[in-house]
């Protein structure tokens, strides 16, 4: 029998092409059939222990080395599909309470323009330009509060339904969590203090602006039925106002020194006028008019006539304002104008304060999301074991109208009582943040 060498090589080629086929069908196998499942987390888990232990009884260093460190980068994709969760539960539900808030707060800028524009006919474009203005100041509002109300029900909600049992038992600390709370908090912190830093003084000065512009083109705004409108040297005493009538009007002119007229007048009309500087003038039909001094009330003047008029100028009702108001000022320009302000020697010290007060004010309502989302962490924890979403509704509620009530206190307490403008807006802040440390050193004592 003769070999023939060249049949020899044929057939190993003829395996070595047999193989490589049976190779790569393979590999598309397990792609397609086993590493497919293992992309999810729990299977890969899985499938590297299986690795390690193999490592193990072979005592190949290099595989369990590789089996290890997998191991230790899928309990870091762990911790941060927790993190996403979290994040995501407490945005959803600081959505939901942020559209709650707004509505309320919104609701109660409307009130606020019907009663002086709404029902005076101002023209519909103007209106929405007026609430569109005053949008910041409800977003500005309308953030922290729902940080700790909408903080305060998710975490509740977890707790009640043993998800943080869960949490605790697969080795993840307070820690982890409280850091998760507060960044939120810090990212909702930024976004309110843009809004009440930067676009509430634009807001401010655009709306005072549009209600001026509204006041010059229809005067009797200004004018309600029976009310008393206080003007610069005169005070006006209103009886029933029908679009540009007025009556029963009086009215009690002070501008002149140990003098005083005293103006009646059944019937008056309202017009506006074209003279620069007057806003509107009254037209009295047979006015009756009382001058008398004041050091000797027992001696007078008495002025009948068929008609009269009397201008009523801008600055004696409109804003006229040759220096921004705090409210209207960025942080930054602000802190300039306190500067300046503190090396006056003149300076009253009252309205120094006011600006202090307002300094603070911008940081202080914004970044108390910081601290009430370090609140909401360990109060959810403690009161949230039964029904959580209902508690942490009611305790948010309560805590926030607190809050509200102490905020509006040190408002008037700075301004008008002159106390410092620093501790009256950051008290609140301070007390909130001491009781959430507190209640979370309890907790980690635990």
């Amino acid at each position: 029998m003769s070999f023939n060498l060249s049949d020899l090589f044929d057939r190993i080629d003829t395996l070595r092409v047999a193989f490589y086929r049976q190779y790569v069908f393979a590999i598309l196998y397990f792609k397609r059939k086993i590493y497919k499942p293992v992309k999810n987390y729990q299977y890969r888990k899985n499938f590297y222990i299986l690795i390690f232990w193999i490592g193990k009884k072979i005592s190949c260093k290099k595989i369990v080395s590789f089996a290890a460190r997998q191991i230790y980068n899928l309990k870091n994709v762990g911790n941060h599909i927790l993190i996403k969760y979290f994040f995501r539960e407490l945005f959803l539900y600081f959505l939901v309470c942020f559209a709650f808030f707004f509505v309320v707060f919104f609701v109660n800028q409307i009130l606020l323009l019907a009663e002086t524009v709404l029902k005076k006919r101002v023209p519909l474009g103007s209106v929405l330009l007026l609430i569109w203005y005053s949008l910041p100041a409800v977003i500005a509002q309308s953030a922290p509060f729902a940080t700790l109300v909408g903080f305060l029900m998710c975490l509740g909600r977890l707790v009640t339904d043993n998800e943080f049992l869960i949490f605790r038992a697969s080795g993840q600390r307070y820690s982890l969590i409280l850091a998760i709370v507060l960044s939120a908090g810090a990212a909702i912190a930024l976004f309110s203090f843009i809004m009440n830093d930067y676009f509430l003084p634009l807001g401010n000065l655009k709306f005072n602006k549009m209600r001026n512009e509204i006041i010059a083109s229809n005067p009797a705004i200004e004018l309600e039925s029976k009310s008393i409108k206080r003007l610069n040297d005169a005070t006006l005493i209103l009886g029933d106002v029908k679009k540009n009538k007025v009556s029963d009007l009086v009215i009690f002119d002070t501008k002149e020194k140990n003098k005083q007229r005293v103006i009646i007048s059944k019937e008056s009309g309202v017009k506006k006028s074209k003279d620069d500087g007057v806003l509107m003038k009254l037209t009295m039909n047979k006015p009756l008019v009382l001058s008398f001094e004041n050091s000797n009330k027992l001696t007078y003047d008495v002025l009948e006539s068929d008609s009269m008029s009397l201008n009523v100028f801008e600055e004696s009702i409109m804003e006229k304002k040759y220096e921004i108001e705090p409210r209207e000022m960025t942080s930054w320009d602000l802190g300039k104008e306190i500067k300046k302000r503190k090396k006056d020697p003149n300076i009253e010290k009252r309205k120094l304060n006011s600006y202090i007060l307002e300094y603070n004010r911008k940081f202080s309502m914004p970044f108390g999301s910081i601290f009430f989302a370090l609140l909401a962490l360990p109060l959810a924890l403690i009161f949230g074991r039964k029904d959580g979403l209902t508690l942490g509704l009611i305790f948010g509620i309560l805590i926030s109208v607190l809050y509200w009530a102490a905020s509006i206190l040190g408002q008037m307490f700075g301004i008008r009582s002159g106390y410092n403008g620093f501790w009256m807006m950051w008290t609140p802040n301070f007390v909130l943040g001491a009781t959430g440390i507190l209640l979370y050193l309890r907790l980690r004592r635990k």
